[in-house]
């Protein structure tokens, strides 16, 4: 658990007991978010001793919830059944402050949780930079929050503010930082920048996994990459919510001249904290400027369609939207008799390709329905290729893929396989 110390390092519990708090406003399904919520609070080392949940038309300004519902949770947590209570909204500082005096114990929200959850996954520099700037940027405007109720408290998610003598000078600490790293995080972004245009003058395409979060995108890389008998370049895949944080890319390359850079980049969640998406703004611009989308769904999901509809929304935002797309349906080995998690048949409304990334089936597909998209208008074609002309020999051998190659008293004639941008630079060539 995250520990915001006065200077703003970050101290660790291993471990808490939370009561989770979610409102119904009549906009979505609380129950579900809040089966998700206990999920993110699992991954950050918590365990949920009991769930509230409170239909109103709207929060209150004070304490979020209704003073009946302040009063039920400080009974549960008097009675020793938690040390935290998260809740499902993104809280103001006041509420925090006043929540906090209520109810005795730790209050957070589901923005904090999820910032916990990175900052302990977060292993680049560049990562951990993203991390602490969008908790910074959250903490900023709720400094009277932290100043007054948590700073009485122990250790924990987000506990312990600066206290309010000292809120003017942690504004300015605070705002220094941010610009810091800000301007660290640019030069990491040129650098980057940088890397894609010498990719792209090599016209190597690119390949990015999106989707929601566990839903099986570095298990995917991982097999596309067994494929090539290449394990030991494997990345770190796990049964867990935001178990990959920092963008990682890896060659593919199942043929001469047909291969692409994949790039396993960060879940999506539902409720996705604004500030941590524009922190991580240079590593979901891998998706953004990406020639082609892999979006990963998990079958086995309830909630199949909402978790499409929410990657889909976050695309749109990092200006991925309308982009090319493959829908690869994943664990598919958790289908029984081929029916989805409700009992019915699994049909889903969108074409997609259906695998399973642990058992490998469907993998093969996979990998050339991504070669169809990138490279479906190749040609095998037959060259002429004068003698004079060897810069055009090396360059079809460099881009195609070679059957036969023959030298007669024209020129070289060669046999090859391009993809049709290849093509169209050697047409004059062709024999036909």
């Amino acid at each position: 658990m995250i520990d915001f110390t006065e200077n703003n390092e970050v101290k660790r519990e291993d471990h808490f007991t939370a009561i989770l708090v979610g409102a119904d406003l009549g906009r979505e399904d609380t129950e579900r978010s809040l089966a998700e919520l206990e999920a993110l609070a699992e991954a950050a080392g918590g365990e949920t001793a009991g769930i509230v949940m409170q239909k109103m038309e709207r929060p209150r300004p004070a304490t979020y919830i209704g003073k009946g519902k302040v009063e039920e949770v400080a009974q549960m947590c008097a009675a020793g059944m938690a040390d935290t209570v998260i809740f499902d909204d993104e809280l103001t500082g006041a509420q925090i402050r006043n929540l906090e005096e209520a109810l005795g114990v730790r209050v957070i929200d589901r923005t904090i949780l999820i910032l916990d959850i990175f900052a302990r996954r977060a292993s680049s520099k560049e990562g951990k930079l993203q991390v602490e700037l969008a908790q910074l940027q959250y903490r900023m405007p709720r400094l009277l929050g932290f100043g007054r109720a948590l700073s009485r408290l122990g250790g924990g998610i987000g506990t312990r503010g600066p206290g309010e003598k000292k809120l003017e000078t942690d504004r300015r600490h605070i705002q220094a930082r941010i610009d810091d790293i800000r301007a660290e995080l640019a030069r990491a972004e040129k650098t980057a920048a940088l890397k894609s245009k010498q990719r792209h003058k090599n016209e190597i395409p690119t390949v990015a996994l999106v989707g929601y979060t566990n839903a099986g995108k570095s298990a995917i890389m991982n097999r596309l990459l067994g494929l090539e008998g290449r394990d030991e370049k494997e990345v770190f895949s796990e049964n867990m919510l935001f178990a990959t944080l920092d963008a990682e890319q890896r060659s593919i390359t199942p043929e001469k001249g047909r291969g692409f850079i994949l790039s396993d980049t960060v879940g999506f969640v539902s409720k996705l904290p604004h500030d941590l998406i524009k922190a991580f703004h240079a590593t979901l611009e891998e998706a953004a400027q990406a020639d082609l989308l892999v979006h990963v769904v998990d079958v086995s999901a309830p909630d199949m369609e909402r978790c499409m509809d929410v990657t889909e929304q976050v695309l749109k935002e990092i200006g991925a939207g309308g982009k090319q797309t493959l829908i690869a349906y994943n664990k598919a080995d958790l289908l029984v008799d081929g029916l989805g998690p409700d009992g019915e048949p699994f049909l889903p409304a969108r074409a997609g390709l259906l695998l399973s990334a642990k058992t490998g089936d469907g993998a093969e597909e996979l990998l050339e329905a991504i070669l169809k998209q990138l490279y479906g208008d190749s040609r095998t074609v037959t060259l002429r290729i004068p003698y004079a002309r060897g810069d055009v020999l090396s360059y079809v051998c460099e881009k195609g893929v070679v059957s036969s190659m023959e030298h007669t008293a024209e020129g070289t004639v060669v046999c090859v396989q391009l993809a049709g941008k290849d093509y169209d630079r050697v047409a004059a060539y062709d024999t036909l």
